[in-house]
């Protein structure tokens, strides 16, 4: 009786865990962003790393990785380096990296300066949260990328630390 029991328990809660892994994968999973959220993006004036007003109209036509990360987010502060190594080889392809970060302007200075991050990072604070919500981002999680073409299209977007190996090959595939 004992055994049986155990086995009919272990069944119903390997069902259950695979319940909540389906289920909590879909609800971090990125949707489909909302009508307008990239002209928003493009109507923004962002303080970049230094404090200037810039217009992110500046970068319509080219094909954009914008990348939404925080100071204190750890997955986004490793992948950094490589992001700033991908614009450096790729940024002859008419791509641009830009980094919205959620964090106060003061912190997005002094990290930049140690860093050396070879791609224009901005202050977006609480706006950029709910601008990445909008570009569907419904978890709120960080770091938060999507590629937009250079028609304005987002074409893909990802939810946690990139791999690079991976957004490589999209910016090929999706660069054309």
């Amino acid at each position: 009786m004992n055994k049986r029991f155990l086995s009919i328990a272990l069944l119903f809660g390997l069902i259950f865990a695979a319940i909540g892994v389906y289920v909590g994968n879909r609800q971090t999973a990125p949707v489909t962003p909302q009508d307008g959220a990239i002209q928003q993006l493009m109507g923004l004036s962002l303080n970049d790393s230094e404090g200037k007003s810039q217009k992110m109209s500046q970068w319509k036509g080219k094909f954009l990785v914008v990348n939404f990360w925080a100071t204190w987010c750890a997955p986004c502060v490793q992948e950094m380096p490589e992001l700033s190594a991908l614009q450096d080889e790729l940024g002859k392809n008419n791509i641009q990296l830009l980094g919205l970060g959620i964090d106060s302007p003061d912190n997005i200075a002094q990290f930049a300066k140690k860093y050396h991050i070879s791609y224009p990072v901005f202050a977006a604070g609480m706006e950029g949260t709910q601008l990445s919500k909008q570009l569907g981002n419904q978890a709120g999680g960080l770091p938060f990328t999507v590629l937009i073409d250079s028609k304005g299209s987002m074409v893909k977007s990802y939810l946690g630390r990139l791999k690079i190996d991976e957004l490589r090959a999209d910016l090929i595939k999706f660069n054309k």
